[in-house]
């Protein structure tokens, strides 16, 4: 027969079950409070302050953001960006899901087509920059291809045009992450229950209309996934612009993540760059948190029971 032990005696118990865990866990928790909360306190604090080149503890209010948002170059990696990003989500996502649902119809050579279309993601931005800076540019790439084809007046000279240099970046951008966007949501399709299909099949509901009405909603927590991860990539785009582009011409591709690095290494303006770091960690949390809220707030637990 069991004896039944009184709460005061099990409680030290699973501390000592637990204590291993713990400890293991320990280092990796000091390492996230210290290094990355520790550096994002820091940060603000110093865009507060009227640091140059090295810290200055003083403290300017808001002077820094001030000069921030009055920085032509500033406004330009803005437009930029949001530019960047809004087409690098839509095609992604468009893109992506097409991929994915190609795949998902059992074609033969399945395997080689999702490491085809993987394939790129596995690359960094930087091989990617450089393999679209070769590509685009007019001397060397498409351009010289075609016109050696026999098409003299064939024009292809995006990626030295101020007005449409951000475009062959959102190009770049898409093909290097669309893979990513394909192989979370191809798992979501092979998640679908086959009797779905063949009931929408009966009823003669035509195909495209069944993935809008019936598998995209079910597709949603990928879909919200893909977006987080994108949006984020978006933010912090800085190697893709830096191999493809350098930023140019003049400063037409620029971008905030560019910003803060050529003010912190090459202009000595610390201030000024931490000031722009700090809007970028604001971006992303504005991006985190609706996600957050959604896959961990009241709402989730209503649809988890």
């Amino acid at each position: 027969m069991a004896i039944a032990l009184p709460a005061a005696t099990t409680r030290p118990r699973r501390f000592a079950r637990r204590l291993p865990a713990v400890l293991a866990l320990a280092p990796a928790a000091l390492v996230v409070i210290v290094v990355y909360l520790g550096c994002m306190l820091w940060t603000i604090r110093i865009s507060l302050s009227s640091t140059k080149l090295l810290p200055v503890n003083d403290f300017v209010g808001l002077d820094q953001y001030l000069r921030l948002f009055s920085n032509a170059r500033f406004q330009v990696s803005v437009e930029n960006l949001v530019i960047f990003g809004l087409l690098f989500l839509l095609g992604t996502l468009v893109l992506g899901f097409l991929l994915a649902v190609f795949i998902d119809q059992r074609v033969r050579g399945e395997g080689v087509f999702r490491t085809i279309y993987l394939y790129p993601h596995a690359m960094s931005f930087v091989v990617t920059g450089l393999v679209w800076q070769w590509f685009l540019n007019p001397g060397l790439g498409l351009q010289k291809l075609v016109r050696d084809a026999g098409f003299e007046t064939f024009t292809f000279d995006w990626i030295v045009s101020k007005e449409m240099v951000v475009y062959t970046l959102v190009m770049a951008g898409i093909w290097q992450s669309a893979g990513l966007v394909m192989a979370l949501l191809l798992a979501g399709l092979r998640g679908i229950d086959e009797d779905i299909w063949k009931a929408t099949r009966i009823d003669g509901i035509p195909t495209w209309r069944t993935y809008v009405s019936i598998v995209l909603p079910m597709l949603r927590p990928m879909v919200v996934t893909a977006v987080v991860l994108q949006s984020i990539a978006v933010v912090k785009v800085y190697d893709l612009v830096v191999a493809m582009t350098k930023g140019g011409p003049g400063t037409a591709s620029e971008t905030p993540a560019k910003f803060v690095m050529d003010h912190l290494f090459y202009r000595n303006n610390v201030g000024l760059a931490t000031a722009c770091a700090t809007i970028m960690l604001l971006t992303v949390i504005a991006v985190l948190t609706p996600w957050l809220y959604s896959q961990y707030g009241p709402n989730s637990q209503r649809r988890g029971r």
